[in-house]
């Protein structure tokens, strides 16, 4: 490369680097703990899951126990006077969740989510909670700053990208001259961090990569859930517009519902329900996602639009792909596809990232201090000279 295109590497690969430098290590270090949420939620008890297979619970039964209608009536018994907003199934055991709220359109805050042995039919209670991890997963995502905070963490990892690509031309000269994994201990103390610098950052290369489009892709998730919402769910709903919203007290069969969307959609499993009325559905249907069969595509969800008064299939359709890429980026980020295994691997990975920006921190730091020691040097020995004359 010329002189003139190193400098401009140079420079992006510095300030796409430095800018974002503070948010990144603060993502790496509560990137941690997210990545072992599931063990550490079974250490504090926060684990229902974990704890009613622990007690000897049966098969997976997202297509199988108690009637649906009979576990939504049970839920609503809990909480009178709320009205039904999600029903979850898990694929390794009989736990249900019901989530209801005091309206269709309840935001989070007022939403409450009760688990259900779906084999029994017995209350778990409320969800339990870990403050910790809540904390923890509210700064990794948004800084506490909602929306604003998402994009602006979004924009961090755009400039992580940056800072990548422009660390691999930059080293792909410099691979010319060395064997790939030298680190120089004999010379000064800036090129042995320069040479661990380098070496860590293109063996973290592609996961890094993957985790830092991943995290960008998941930044953006409001505004393109809310997209396939306004757009997607429109034109699945077309043929049946214009009707009024549907009173909960009028909500039909959710077993008859779940039987049209299955014979559509054969050999995939549902996920979760979304009632008329919210985010994930509309005025007058239920929303009916289904998943995949293997680990990776169990994260691919398909809708099935059900009108929610007779039962009648409306639609079922793939999300599109933009949306699809958002459901796999979020597994891909946190390595908990998996296992233990896979996410030790990315624990290991974290801390060697962590490593790769503190080192390039204390190169610019060190740098810096020496630019500025050699200016007042140079001015110092111009004063000098200039009372000698």
């Amino acid at each position: 490369m010329t002189r003139r295109a190193i400098r401009f590497w140079y420079l992006l690969h510095k300030w796409s680097s430095l800018v974002p430098m503070a948010f990144l290590l603060m993502l790496c270090v509560t990137g941690l703990p997210l990545i072992f949420h599931d063990e550490i939620d079974a250490l504090s008890g926060a684990d229902a899951e974990g704890a009613l297979l622990a007690s000897g619970a049966g098969a997976p039964s997202a297509d199988g126990g108690l009637p649906l209608d009979t576990m939504l009536s049970t839920a609503l018994a809990e909480r009178s006077g709320e009205v039904p907003l999600f029903m979850a199934f898990s694929q390794d055991s009989p736990l249900l969740t019901v989530t209801t709220g005091p309206a269709p359109d309840a935001p989070g805050s007022e939403m409450s989510l009760l688990f259900f042995d779906r084999a029994t039919g017995a209350s778990l209670g409320p969800a339990p909670t870990n403050a910790f991890l809540d904390f923890v997963l509210e700064l990794h995502t948004d800084l506490f700053l909602g929306l604003p905070g998402m994009l602006f963490l979004g924009a961090m990892g755009l400039g992580f990208l940056l800072a990548l690509v422009s660390g691999v031309v930059l080293y792909a000269p410099f691979m010319r001259r060395l064997r790939f994994g030298t680190v120089r201990r004999t010379r000064s103390a800036r090129v042995k961090r320069l040479d661990t610098h380098n070496y860590l950052g293109m063996v973290t290369l592609a996961w890094a990569l993957v985790v830092g489009a991943t995290g960008a892709i998941n930044a953006f998730a409001d505004p393109l859930t809310d997209s396939w919402r306004e757009n997607e769910l429109a034109a699945m709903t077309a043929a049946n517009a214009g009707g009024e919203a549907l009173d909960p007290a009028d909500y039909g069969s959710l077993d008859t519902a779940m039987a049209a969307a299955k014979a559509a959609l054969p050999g995939r499993s549902p996920q979760f329900i979304g009632f008329p009325g919210g985010d994930w559905s509309t005025d007058r249907h239920y929303a009916i996602f289904f998943q995949g069969d293997r680990p990776l595509t169990s994260h691919l969800l398909t809708p099935a639009l059900v009108d929610a008064e007779t039962g009648a299939l409306v639609d079922a359709r793939d999300m599109p792909a933009l949306n699809q890429a958002l459901m796999m980026s979020k597994p891909l980020h946190f390595g908990d596809y998996g296992g233990l295994a896979l996410k030790i691997l990315w624990a290991l990975l974290t801390l060697l990232t962590i490593r790769v920006l503190w080192t390039g921190l204390l190169l610019w730091w060190r740098r810096r201090h020496e630019n500025i020691e050699r200016r007042i040097s140079e001015i110092r020995t111009g004063a000098r000279r200039g009372a000698l004359s």
